[in-house]
């Protein structure tokens, strides 16, 4: 069964390129446009990850991993964060949240692919699945 990855931006052709690359190499692709909708989907759908951008309308990326991190169904779903904004995380609200990891955009849908993979290659190692 492929690998199930939750896409979120608003800005919906940024989902659709990720979406294409992602589904060329055997993801299952949903997506979302806000994290409102995003959550609903993540807690419906129990992704193997999410990406999601930083900034959007409604419920910004990190609100959402916020709520996303107080449900036990997606409490430990990794997730890749993505934003074009040019400052510096807090570490503590990184650590907090348990993000995987930053992609500033604009970004190559081949790093993206590739950030994806690491995360399921360390999740292999470390739980030997």
């Amino acid at each position: 069964m492929p690998k199930k990855v939750l896409v979120v931006d608003d800005e919906v052709h940024i989902i659709h390129v990720v979406a294409i690359k992602l589904r060329n190499n055997g993801y299952e692709v949903i997506s979302a446009e806000n994290g409102s909708e995003a959550l609903k989907l993540a807690l419906e759908e129990r992704p193997d990850i999410v990406v999601t951008d930083f900034q959007m309308p409604v419920m910004s990326g990190l609100e959402m991993v916020e709520n996303m991190r107080s449900y036990d169904a997606t409490v430990d779903i990794p997730v890749i964060m993505l934003t074009a904004r040019s400052f510096n995380i807090d570490e503590h609200i990184k650590h907090d949240l348990r993000i995987s990891e930053f992609l500033s955009k604009p970004f190559s849908p081949k790093e993206l692919l590739r950030s994806i993979e690491d995360i399921f290659h360390h999740q292999t190692v470390n739980h030997g699945s």
